[in-house]
């Protein structure tokens, strides 16, 4: 089994800078690529900020951190990632953004490269028949915060073989992470489970069942979540949800992965959780 020494990262908003930081900072040498210098810079910066909080908390060194720094790269051009053992793609979640991407990374990156795309709702095996290596392609969907979850969903289709898959567990094992196996389902195993469960706490809002409060309440200290499902929604952001919650049912058709009515108007009304300002909570005071 050939070892990967150098990870190529597509896109460096919130997922993908995070992914490259963690690439980094396990020892390989990381290009993330974007679409335009400036969103490079915004990126690395990203990452230079999350280090710089890590040190700041003593659980980095200093040096370290320069260390993870001086491994890491930013580009515009697909061709800086032509030498990449593998690439993880963590762009916008539309298939035909993601076609465009594909087709022209498969050109340009050479043929023995794994390809991984860190969706969270899209099936991996449609993204994978846009490339000539389908053998070489794996889901690795990485959670929110990047550097602090340590779960990581390796993804395999029905085309991915033995050794890609073992290959990318294994990746994502050195990068400090839990990786967890399952087939390429629309949601994976944590979605899958999540999403009808907050889908159905709106329900529940919905039929007077008890308040967001209360809702939350009982989830917390009854079932010893965290957090809420309203309050997690929030954090997510209802219209992530509600996007995800289509494609999960539009795969299966059943009705617990079917957005309510509530959720639908609240989109379409630009409550959208804690980014818009306001979503199930008012996050416009303090």
């Amino acid at each position: 089994m050939s070892k990967i020494r150098k990870v190529g990262v597509l896109g460096a908003g919130l997922m993908g800078s995070g992914i490259a930081e963690v690439a980094a900072r396990a020892g390989y040498e990381t290009v993330v690529r974007e679409v335009t210098e400036e969103l490079v810079e915004k990126g690395i910066d990203k990452i230079r900020g999350s280090l710089g909080k890590a040190v700041d908390k003593g659980k980095l060194e200093a040096s370290a951190r320069d260390e993870a720094l001086g491994r890491l790269s930013g580009t515009v051009d697909l061709d800086a990632l032509a030498d990449c053992d593998i690439v993880v793609e963590a762009i916008i979640e539309n298939l035909d953004e993601k076609r465009k991407t594909f087709t022209a990374l498969d050109q340009a990156v050479k043929p023995e490269a794994i390809f991984a795309s860190n969706t969270s709702s899209l099936t991996v095996t449609q993204m994978a028949m846009f490339t000539k290596r389908p053998d070489k392609f794996v889901g690795l969907h990485f959670f929110n915060p990047v550097p602090v979850m340590k779960l990581v969903e390796v993804v395999r289709t029905i085309l991915t073989s033995n050794e890609s898959f073992d290959r990318a567990f294994e990746f994502a094992r050195s990068l400090g992470k839990e990786p967890v196996a399952c087939r390429d389902n629309s949601g994976f195993i944590v979605n899958r489970l999540l999403v009808p469960y907050l889908l159905d706490a709106i329900r529940a809002l919905e039929e007077g069942v008890g308040s967001v409060e209360d809702i939350d309440k009982g989830m917390q200290l009854g079932c010893g979540y965290p957090m809420g499902p309203f309050t997690l929604l929030d954090f997510v952001g209802l219209d992530t949800t509600y996007y995800i919650a289509n494609i999960m049912f539009d795969e299966y058709r059943e009705k617990r992965f079917a957005p309510p009515p509530l959720l639908k108007q609240m989109v379409q009304a630009g409550r959208l959780g804690k980014k818009s300002g306001r979503g199930f909570y008012d996050y416009s005071k303090k």
